[in-house]
């Protein structure tokens, strides 16, 4: 990344910066604060915007800087789905085994800090009556994504091959989408991530990778670059059990990398659900049951403080 797009990009998101230094302001003078620059007519338009505070408030439209000319093209291209597709992701819990080598890839691939997890492994227990089970759990790309709905700058959008991606030069870091994802799938990057300057000519931070960049959302993308390259997301191909199936539901067809099935069949005679399906958001993330397990569950002590057991009836 050149130099002259890094300051545009700081320049971009003084507001957080402002914002941090800014604490004892209310929460409306706060968010005027951090957006105002001298020399910006405003407009007379309000739009809401979620402030450091995490309260509501209205601020002049004029303060928004529009995207920059020369990020259209970039914008554009991320936009793109893959033509034909239609990305699924099938997740067996019969063979978890809280290996946690999908999450360190993940986090490696896209040099997350260890505050950030784009993929979690939580503890889940169906009744008291019932052996707790281990369950990956990521973005579920919605057909019907409410961060989509109440983003105000169109940063965050559903793709035609059913990835729901972010745009992080668009993004300005209002939170609304993290409010409305009912997962709790996203994640705020108040710092500035420890990218080297090389890692973004690699493809793996191609315009078809969410980046993420101070004082924007990020979450897991579903590496729909890896897709357009006709290979498999990094957690998939990390975990040693097949637990995870990707493909391509237009095609009718998942692989783990060692058995390619008929997905229609998978989900039908596995008894797929998807999580919390009551919400009626269509999340692109099947769920086998922990039936006829590979392994028994094993609670060592790094698991015990990773989190909290949840009973995914309530």
């Amino acid at each position: 990344m050149s130099q002259n797009n890094n300051e545009e990009n700081n320049g971009r998101r003084k507001f957080i910066e402002k914002g941090l230094l800014a604490g004892a302001l209310s929460a409306a003078t706060l968010a005027t604060a951090c957006f105002k620059q001298d020399g910006v007519e405003e407009t007379g338009e309000k739009v809401k915007l979620l402030s450091p505070d995490g309260e509501i408030v209205e601020i002049d439209s004029g303060y928004v800087k529009p995207i920059p000319d020369d990020m259209i093209a970039y914008s554009n291209n991320i936009r793109q789905g893959i033509p034909g597709r239609k990305f699924v992701m099938v997740i067996d819990l019969s063979r978890c085994k809280n290996l946690r080598k999908c999450h360190d890839a993940c986090e490696k691939i896209h040099f997350l800090p260890p505050d950030k997890e784009w993929l979690k492994v939580l503890k889940m227990q169906d009744n008291e009556g019932a052996s707790p089970y281990w369950q990956p759990t990521n973005c579920f790309h919605c057909d019907r994504p409410p961060c989509v709905k109440v983003c105000p700058v169109n940063a965050t959008f559903k793709r035609t091959d059913g990835v729901v991606f972010i745009d992080t030069e668009r993004c300005i870091g209002c939170r609304f989408c993290m409010v409305a994802c009912p997962y709790g799938a996203r994640s705020f990057n108040w710092n500035e991530p420890n990218i080297p300057e090389e890692i973004y000519t690699q493809h793996h931070h191609s315009p078809e990778s969410i980046i993420p960049r101070i004082g924007t959302v990020s979450k897991c993308d579903f590496c729909p670059d890896m897709a357009r390259k006709g290979e498999l997301p990094h957690c998939v191909t990390a975990c040693p059990n097949g637990v995870y199936y990707f493909g391509d539901e237009n095609e009718d067809a998942v692989t783990n990398g060692s058995e390619t099935l008929k997905l229609s069949e998978l989900l039908t005679d596995r008894a797929a659900y998807r999580y919390m399906e009551e919400l009626g958001l269509e999340p692109r993330v099947y769920y086998l049951p922990p039936v006829n397990r590979l392994f028994p569950f094993e609670d060592d002590e790094y698991s015990k403080n990773y989190g909290t057991l949840i009973n995914p009836a309530e």
